[in-house]
């Protein structure tokens, strides 16, 4: 999972692409990139300037003088969270760049592909030369060797070959291009932003719409699933961007992981607002829920892991007083929000190490009471246990862990860093055929008084429908339902990680 982010028409496009990456540092905290497309007089083209490197936007960019160097008229950028290729590699940063036989080309990819083991052996015995080891930098191979003389048809030609998830954008030449999967596996949106002095419109495109609030941008609409999008000083001028789109897919399958867990709560994706999903999950999840009130306990406490389990634990409490089984949420657990996000830290052992650095208790909230404890997921288990280990040092009587999402049960292929089935902790008790006694042991390894998490029919109840659609969404992290083949994928990554 990355963040991706690009600018036309804006005399600003570094700076306006900093911040389009500050807001999206929650989907990818390794590596940071801007490509800058610029007109040289002294050449008569378009050149492209770059600055990338290791660690947060703020890191990367903390040298202000960096912008002075990157002035241009368009700009992409990514954030990295390396799911294929090295984490540690700087030849992975994005956005990548090259100059090929019909200019220059840059790309900045959110999400896997599927063929891509196939695609690279081919591209390796044709001579092909890759600089790194990330499945994206196929795509702009696979371009320049298109015999199409535009680049957006040599993407286009380039987009027919890969299968998997993408959304993404590009700088190719004097042109930005957005386009993602024909299944719409990961968000892409299209905005505007207008110069107040000047009037002048610029377009821009972004993996989550908090990225458009906070350089005063206006969402649009989302880019279509098997949408290319090719914006150009002729676009801005008739404010009219040209699309030309992918064979269709049989189904559509946007990543329902995103509306759980990964999607900021103040974003639209696929065109609606996430915090109203969670809340909705929240809901679903009390309904569900089996925990009454104590003797003695007015009320439910309700305690959620900060901050994507905010929103569902409000919708929880609310659906709670509701059906009136009284409740109220405490901030029982602090963030530090200048620790990353951990379940997207590289490496079991930081992961580990920066659970108690990430989150401390409050003793008076969590001491002597009975608490429900609202999370969104539980991928391989050891943040989940660890958290449980500090909550129990306040001295609970008791923790109901109430989980927003199914069990993870099954690899994601598609762009989520749980790749093999043996990092999940399901994994352990895969050989324990009843879904009740699997979840007990979950329970006991966990370390929680009870442990309940949302029905499937529960998440699919709390996301929106699609008209004319019969299945809408990904779900294969948690039923197997894979929408496209996996035999040859893989999303591991290199051994030295």
């Amino acid at each position: 999972m990355c963040g991706v982010f690009g600018i036309f028409n804006s005399k600003t496009p570094a700076e306006d692409t900093f911040y389009g990456l500050y807001s999206l540092q929650h989907r990818g905290q390794e590596a940071a990139g801007i490509v800058v497309a610029d007109y040289s007089k002294a050449r008569k083209k378009t050149i492209f300037k770059q600055h990338k490197g290791m660690g947060l936007v703020s890191e990367v960019f903390r040298d202000e003088t960096v912008f002075d160097t990157l002035s241009g008229y368009a700009a992409i950028g990514h954030n990295r969270y390396s799911t294929t290729g090295s984490a540690k590699s700087t030849n992975n940063i994005q956005p990548f760049s090259l100059i090929y036989r019909s200019g220059s080309l840059a790309i900045a990819h959110n999400g896997n592909l599927t063929n891509a083991r196939k695609l690279r052996n081919e591209l390796t015995e044709l001579g092909v030369i890759f600089q790194a080891s990330s499945d994206t930098e196929i795509i702009p191979h696979l371009a320049a060797r298109s015999r199409e003389k535009e680049p957006v048809q040599q993407i286009y030609e380039a987009l027919q070959q890969v299968q998997g998830a993408y959304s993404m954008v590009l700088l190719a030449n004097n042109q930005m291009i957005a386009a993602r999967d024909p299944y719409g596996f990961r968000p892409l949106a299209l905005g505007k932003k207008t110069d107040p002095l000047t009037g002048e419109l610029a377009y821009v495109i972004a993996s989550e719409t908090c990225a458009f609030d906070i350089i005063q941008a206006e969402y649009i609409r989302d880019i279509e699933p098997g949408e290319i999008l090719l914006i150009d000083h002729l676009a801005v001028a008739n404010e009219k961007p040209t699309s030309l789109f992918l064979p269709p897919s049989e189904r559509k399958a946007r990543c329902i992981f995103e509306y759980v867990y990964f999607a900021r709560p103040d974003s639209f994706i696929f065109g609606n607002s996430v915090d109203k999903v969670r809340r909705n999950l929240g809901k679903n999840l009390a309904r569900e829920s089996s925990i009454e009130q104590t003797p003695g306990e007015k009320e439910l406490t309700v305690v959620s892991v900060p901050d994507s389990s905010n929103t569902a634990a409000l919708g929880f409490v609310r659906e709670s007083n509701r059906a009136g089984r009284p409740a109220r949420f405490e901030h029982g657990l602090i963030r530090n929000h200048y620790v990353g996000r951990t379940f997207i830290q590289p490496g079991i052992q930081s992961r580990d190490i920066k659970v108690r650095s990430k989150y401390n208790i409050v003793r008076g909230v969590l001491q002597d009471r009975p608490i429900i404890l609202i999370d969104d997921s539980i991928v391989r288990g050891t943040t989940a246990r660890m958290l449980i280990k500090l909550i129990r040092e306040a001295d609970p009587k008791a923790i109901h862990l109430h989980i927003s999402s199914p069990p993870i049960t099954n690899p994601c292929f598609y762009g989520m860093d749980f790749p093999t089935k043996r990092q999940l902790l399901t994994h352990m008790f895969d050989s324990i055929e009843n879904e009740v006694d699997e979840i007990e042991k979950i329970r006991e390894y966990i370390g929680v008084d009870t442990l309940t998490y949302l029905s499937m029919p529960g998440l699919i109840n709390s996301v929106p429908s699609f008209e004319g659609e019969s299945c809408s969404y990904c779900t294969a992290c948690f039923s197997g339902d894979y929408p496209i083949q996996v035999n040859e994928a893989t999303t591991d990554k290199e051994e030295n990680d």
